[in-house]
């Protein structure tokens, strides 16, 4: 949206100055000083709004148990405690209505492995502590068939966990047994911003 009022802006900018040109053939010196000082006055004010406005601030996601493509803990892995990390949640859209929390790993022998589903998170959730879900909130299916977070249970090697956070302009009408591809189709055209966090897990043998 502020590229096009930038755009309209400089449309009308140069407009006014093909007038000032014509304008100086015909007028005293000391009048198209004052306009020459206006139209200077009005292209720094924009500058500075575009500036200051046109900064787009990022949605983070973040964990206090392990840096983006650290190493998870094994206390929230299936060969541990089995429960969800800390998350910590900052620059959610104003306008945001509900997040999604997503949590996947690519690395899986058979595809894409779901691990937790979560969606209808209230928008001022500011960190999910460590085996805790937000009230309010709706766990889907993962790919053990559980309503649940399932930790990381690589069969070898080490894969990448995927933590993707979305915020959304609505909230989701979908019943608690929908999961990822279901939230995926129900969330396309409503999504303000999205972020996402890689932790690592490899069993040792």
């Amino acid at each position: 949206m502020l590229y096009v009022t930038a755009y309209k802006v400089h449309a009308c900018l140069y407009t006014f100055s093909l007038a000032l040109l014509f304008f100086k053939k015909r007028h005293c010196k000391e009048v198209v000083v004052r306009y020459e000082a206006m139209l200077f006055l009005f292209t720094l004010v924009f500058c500075l709004s575009a500036t200051i406005y046109g900064k787009k601030v990022r949605m983070k996601i973040s964990s206090s148990a392990f840096m983006h493509n650290g190493q998870i803990p094994k206390k929230y892995t299936y060969d541990g405690s089995d429960i969800n990390p800390p998350l910590k949640i900052e620059d959610i859209p104003a306008s945001a209505k509900s997040l999604v929390l997503i949590v996947d790993d690519p690395d899986a022998p058979m595809g894409r492995w779901v691990h937790w589903v979560v969606w209808n998170i209230s928008p001022k959730t500011a960190e999910l502590k460590e085996n805790f879900v937000p009230g309010g909130s709706v766990q889907g299916m993962n790919d053990f068939r559980k309503h649940d977070y399932g930790g990381p249970r690589p069969p070898s090697g080490t894969h990448r966990y995927f933590f993707k956070l979305y915020a959304l302009d609505t909230t989701l009408n979908v019943g608690a047994g929908a999961g990822k591809t279901a939230i995926e189709l129900s969330m396309k055209g409503h999504i303000l911003a999205k972020a996402h966090l890689i932790g690592l897990y490899g069993r040792s043998r």
